[in-house]
């Protein structure tokens, strides 16, 4: 094979994986959105019960590509029990703050996510953390405080929402970091969505609304789009490198516009921006000096 016919099958690889990528962001912003119409009618929590139950059902196709049964054994349960706190905080909370915030604006403090990430891989991956990295969370900390604006009559309180599930989604990842060194892709998502159900069954219990006929569809419509947002960032990741995948991740802000607008004829407040601003010019330092060796 010729390199120039390498260099042309790479590079088809890697456009499947950007498109893959924009796909599977599109359905996590759907997601989201079919999340903020629910909580209109639904208590978070019945919503986050729906989209873990609905979310197991393509997972098992995971389970049975990877050896069945017998790749669902773990090596920490404990470890696996934090994660799926995490994953509920994570889960919960986002629901939340869409009940009072603009998509939006629950979008873009979400991208204070791998600023998260960075500074808690130190004291818990034992990752050394340059200086320089380190500058970076704290200028990423500065952007979540522009858009949050505490100690200004524009500061909301339920923007601790959105931020509370940031946290817990980073600390998610970290933790899935960790496990993915014993435990399989379809047991880190399996028992993660077993437990995300379990503990939202009592709390949905006490707050049952037996859906409307329509609703229903906006239901099953919540599990499609999350199933499909896991499928597609699969194949973008396994196709494309992730330096290419993971900035795309900012194109959920446009899907948000376009949504919010189109349903709810929401605009997000014009200061935020600044903030956003800093948070994505941030996360693109950070996911670029990730793939670079020595850099820090």
């Amino acid at each position: 094979m010729s390199e120039s016919s390498t260099v042309s099958r790479a590079a088809t690889r890697t456009g499947l994986g950007i498109l893959a990528a924009l796909a599977g962001i599109l359905c996590l912003t759907l997601n989201d959105t079919f999340g903020k119409l629910l909580g209109e009618g639904y208590d978070s929590w019945q919503i986050v019960l729906a989209r873990s139950v609905l979310g197991l059902l393509p997972i098992l196709v995971v389970v049975r590509q990877q050896g069945g049964v017998s790749s669902l054994k773990v090596r920490s349960p404990l470890l696996h029990a934090v994660r799926a706190v995490c994953a509920l905080s994570s889960a919960y909370c986002f629901y939340e703050g869409l009940r009072y915030l603009a998509l939006t604006e629950c979008l873009a403090i979400t991208f204070a996510g791998p600023i998260c990430t960075t500074a808690l891989s130190g004291p818990i991956l034992k990752e050394r953390v340059g200086a320089r990295r380190w500058a970076v969370v704290m200028v990423g900390f500065v952007g979540v405080l522009l858009i949050l604006r505490p100690g200004t009559s524009m500061f909301q309180p339920q923007a601790l929402w959105p931020l509370t599930a940031t946290v817990s989604y980073s600390l998610m990842m970290v933790l899935t970091r960790v496990l993915a060194r014993t435990d399989s892709n379809a047991a880190i998502l399996v028992w993660n969505m077993v437990a995300l159900a379990l503990a939202a069954l009592p709390f949905t219990l006490r707050v049952w609304v037996t859906p409307a006929q329509a609703d229903w569809i906006v239901f099953l419509l919540l599990g499609l789009s999350g199933a499909g947002a896991t499928y597609f960032l699969t194949v973008a990741y396994r196709h494309a490198p992730a330096a290419v995948v993971a900035p795309l991740d900012y194109t959920a802000l446009l899907w948000g516009l376009g949504l919010g607008w189109m349903i709810w004829r929401e605009l997000p407040d014009p200061a935020i921006w600044p903030g956003v601003a800093v948070l994505v010019g941030a996360g693109l330092y950070l996911i670029r000096s990730e793939t670079r060796p020595g850099s820090g």
